[in-house]
């Protein structure tokens, strides 16, 4: 398997992993509701609500940057700048999830930025290909 392709799995984790603090919170909280879990995770505040937002975040993410993976690989551009592209993601979305967590607002929003700079690379890719190559 393929760099670009290992890091969309590893995104696809992150995205539960984001989550883990939920739980917690909602233990918190006089255990987890899982008839209306949803409901119990809107009351959410602190952490809990950070890392509620934070998994919400992850799939929105992850779209485009899984659609940004596919796109260069189904037009065969591949080479360094994809997979530094890719790893330069994932480690993106790591730090973010633990910004979120942490709550630092500005240092958030960079790591967010620099992974939606990544992922619109990717799907522009085929655009500079012969560079790849």
């Amino acid at each position: 398997m393929s760099i670009p392709f290992w890091c969309v799995f590893i995104s696809a984790v992150l995205i539960y992993v984001a989550r883990m603090p939920v739980s917690t919170a909602m233990k918190e909280q006089g255990g987890y509701n899982n008839h209306l879990p949803r409901q119990q995770q809107a009351q959410l505040t602190g952490l809990g609500a950070r890392a509620v937002a934070a998994h919400q975040n992850s799939f929105e993410a992850f779209i485009l940057f899984s659609v940004g993976v596919l796109m260069a690989h189904t037009t065969q551009t591949a080479g360094w700048l994809i997979d530094l592209l890719a790893i330069i993601f994932v480690i993106s979305r790591i730090i973010y999830l633990l910004c979120y967590w942490k709550d630092l607002t500005w240092q958030r929003s960079l790591v967010w930025l620099v992974g939606l700079i990544c992922s619109l690379l990717l799907m522009i890719s085929p655009t500079f290909r012969t560079i790849l190559l």
